[in-house]
């Protein structure tokens, strides 16, 4: 026996919290893509950019820090990116599709920059945007260029069975 009564309504808020939380996440993702496709086809100074995601109706839903993290990432390292790209695609950088483009800059900006996430949470993720977003076959594209340099950036993670 307990010496107080039990609160099941606590048990399940961890997990809440955590589906929250990647979910946000997911969005940061979706609008850090839409931003850098922006600047790809109307390029403007990145404040401008900042300002009108801000009063994005799904903002407040938004992990903003991240957002504001990837984005800024992209957007400072756009050179190196491409030149990394270069050597995992068959087509060169200005050649892309802009959504494959941006998709593919946040996926490295993740695999590079982000060690806390997984690959293959940075995979998934990168391909399921170019699946809702990108050409038809887009996420193949995607899903092998990331995967080349996955098994670069990430090598002792990479090969590593899941878990």
């Amino acid at each position: 026996m307990t010496d107080g009564p039990i609160d099941d309504a606590d048990a399940p808020a961890q997990p809440r919290r955590e589906s929250a939380a990647r979910r946000a996440r997911s969005l940061a993702r979706r609008l850090a893509l839409q931003a850098l496709y922006q600047l790809q086809i109307n390029p403007r100074p990145i404040a401008d950019v900042r300002r009108e995601f801000a009063v994005d109706p799904e903002a407040e839903r938004v992990d903003r820090d991240y957002f504001e993290a990837l984005l800024g990432e992209a957007v400072a390292h756009r050179e190196a990116l491409d030149a990394r790209l270069a050597t995992f695609s068959e087509i060169a950088p200005p050649d892309l599709d802009p959504v494959e483009h941006a998709v593919l800059w946040l996926g490295l900006v993740e695999l590079e920059l982000h060690m806390e996430l997984p690959y293959r949470v940075a995979l998934a993720e990168a391909v399921q945007l170019a699946r809702q977003f990108g050409a038809t076959d887009g996420h193949k594209f995607v899903n092998a260029v990331l995967d080349r340099a996955a098994r670069q950036l990430r090598p002792h993670e990479y090969g590593q069975p899941p878990l």
